[in-house]
């Protein structure tokens, strides 16, 4: 019999389920301990007995102007949107078969869903806004076992001022969560997020990234909820510091302007690519303001904007747009 607090027997989803929630006290804890308010917790129902979740969320502080903490575990029949383009990644999502007619039908695949979803703005345009996500997705068989399934995630930061040991140092910790495991994580993972969170119609990447991959499961299940686990881990080392020695610098109103618009091009993003939010809004009982939680209170959009040449401005759209090996 495996000891009691060895969970290694139980079902991943379950083990997943375990983390995320476990995450989200450490996480919202650790965000708490530099600002002056609390997170709020707002716990929802997807209706139907299809699960549901808990959203954090921070407003209003000396520190963070907006934030949340979110996970959701949710499950049941996935709509004929989303098993056809989930099909373009993943071959294996069987359909099931009309017992009549033979032809396959885009109804009726059962999923479940869990993770947690995390983006913080700070106030202080010197303090950079981040996101975090980690997630594990599954179908199942009729008997309840995993039909095909697979891991999301990661996390990246998007400053409106670069200061560069603030890059190094959330690169370096997530570099070295991934290295415990294969060397070749980081790489490969932080590559894919400079592509991910490409905003393609302004030609530069959201922030100054960090690491994200999808669709993983071409290793043992366990191994990658570990790798998820260390993953996270990483996140408040990496970022605390940064919020410590930046939160109480002083700034300009221009300094707050281009945060501003910075934020826009956030908002930008995750409207038209980031595919959790399209993800989010396809699958049904979703709830929009967990989902919508991403986007900052306040934002700019001036027309026809461009930099001085040489400024510090200027300085973080070069490297939005020929993105850096920090680690």
């Amino acid at each position: 019999m495996p000891a009691p607090q060895d969970k290694t027997h139980l079902p991943i989803r379950e083990q997943m389920e375990a983390l995320i929630r476990r995450k989200q006290a450490e996480i919202t804890k650790g965000l708490e301990s530099v600002d002056t308010v609390k997170f709020q917790a707002d716990t929802w129902t997807r209706g139907n007995d299809g699960g549901g979740g808990t959203s954090m969320v921070i407003q209003n502080g000396s520190t963070f102007e907006k934030g949340g903490v979110n996970i959701s575990v949710v499950y049941g029949d996935l709509t004929a949107g989303g098993i056809m383009a989930m099909k373009n990644d993943h071959k294996d999502l069987e359909l099931p078969v009309d017992s009549e007619t033979g032809l396959p039908v885009a109804e009726g695949v059962k999923f479940f869903a869990c993770g947690l979803s995390m983006v913080i703005h700070p106030k202080n345009p010197h303090c950079p806004t981040t996101h975090l996500n980690y997630r594990y997705f599954e179908t199942w068989k009729a008997d309840g076992t995993p039909q095909t399934w697979w891991f999301g995630g990661g996390a990246d930061l998007t400053p409106s001022y670069l200061y560069e040991e603030d890059a190094k140092l959330f690169h370096r910790l997530h570099k070295e969560a991934l290295d415990k495991h294969d060397t070749a994580l980081y790489p490969k993972f932080k590559k894919w997020a400079d592509e991910y969170f490409y905003i393609a119609h302004r030609k530069e990447t959201r922030g100054i990234g960090g690491t994200f991959f999808d669709d993983f499961n071409d290793r043992d299940p366990q191994e990658i909820l570990k790798i998820c686990e260390d993953s996270f881990d990483a996140f408040l080392p990496s970022y605390i510091p940064i919020i410590q020695k930046r939160k109480d610098l002083p700034f300009t109103e221009e300094e707050k302007k281009w945060q501003l618009i910075r934020r826009g091009r956030y908002v930008e993003y995750n409207l038209i690519y980031d595919r959790g939010t399209q993800f989010g809004l396809r699958t049904p009982g979703s709830r929009v303001e967990s989902i919508l939680m991403s986007l900052p209170e306040h934002a700019s959009w001036l027309y026809n904007h461009h930099p001085e040449p040489g400024s510090r401005e200027a300085r973080l759209l070069e490297v939005t747009t020929n993105p850096i090996e920090w680690a």
